[in-house]
């Protein structure tokens, strides 16, 4: 009597090049990425509570809002969602590197699969976390007062613009993440994110600023996001007399666009570097 063995199709390497394989190694990263929720539920909680906790402190606590026309938290809220979109980066940066220290890209590495993969995968699960979280926020800042005052279309590409910002922000911590290393080097690194979230105009205007540091803050690639949802909200603080402010819609698109363009490849080719 004879047995029959039915083998696996083995993938050759200009297979695992192809777009759909690429599609199909990417969305089992993904899946990868999404399964840390399960184990990890504490720290997907901690991520979506901290920037509330930030919303209420800064609206109910602290106060603010020198040189706001109108409501402060009607100019607090869309600022808060932009400083939300800049940080909470540490989760992607901690998987990236303890995937690298505990050997798991190499054990990637010797299966036939797109090495892009893992930081595509990464950064999807990490946009759908940056979206619920996003939804989290807006929910929460209608609870305290905040309204928006256009159409669903201003309200949609005003969330275009915030996801967008975060996609950038995103591949900027993947690259930082692989220049650290090592999961202990994450907390320093990360640290230079911060100067981008406070040296903004999510709490105050730049006019009620010193006027170096204003001229800092406008040009700020998250002060930009920030002003322009707040033109799409309807909400005060987008007004202003600088080139800037006047023209925040367009930098809102360039600052991501030219971040991805840098830190995409940057990021990508150190990983495949890492890979051989």
């Amino acid at each position: 009597m004879t047995t029959t063995h039915a083998t696996a199709p083995v993938r050759t390497a200009a297979e695992s090049s192809g777009l759909g394989w690429a599609l199909a190694d990417s969305w089992t990263m993904t899946r990868r990425e999404l399964a840390r929720w399960a184990r990890q539920p504490v720290q997907v909680v901690v991520g979506l509570v901290f920037p509330v906790m930030l919303l209420l402190m800064f609206g109910y606590l602290i106060g603010g809002g020198r040189g706001v026309d109108g409501e402060y938290v009607e100019f607090l809220v869309p600022g808060m969602l932009a400083l939300t979109m800049a940080f909470g980066l540490e989760s992607t940066m901690l998987a990236v590197t303890q995937d690298l220290d505990k050997g798991v890209v190499d054990r990637f590495r010797s299966m036939p699969m797109v090495s892009s993969a893992v930081l595509v995968g990464r950064s999807v699960a990490d946009m759908l976390q940056s979206a619920a979280g996003l939804a989290v926020m807006i929910g929460v800042g209608y609870a305290i007062g905040w309204r928006w005052h256009d159409g669903p279309a201003s309200f949609l590409g005003a969330v275009g613009l915030l996801l967008l910002f975060r996609f950038a922000m995103l591949w900027l911590g993947i690259q930082l993440a692989l220049v650290a290393g090592r999961p202990e080097m994450v907390q320093a690194v990360q640290i230079l994110v911060w100067p981008i979230g406070f040296l903004s105009n999510a709490f105050a205007t730049p006019e009620s600023m010193p006027g170096w540091l204003g001229a800092v803050v406008e040009w700020n690639p998250m002060s930009a996001t920030a002003t322009a949802v707040r033109e799409l909200f309807g909400n005060p603080g987008a007004a202003g007399g600088s080139w800037a402010a006047e023209h925040s819609g367009l930098l809102a698109v360039l600052w991501p666009v030219a971040l991805l363009a840098v830190f995409f490849p940057l990021a990508v080719r150190r990983f495949a570097r890492l890979s051989h």
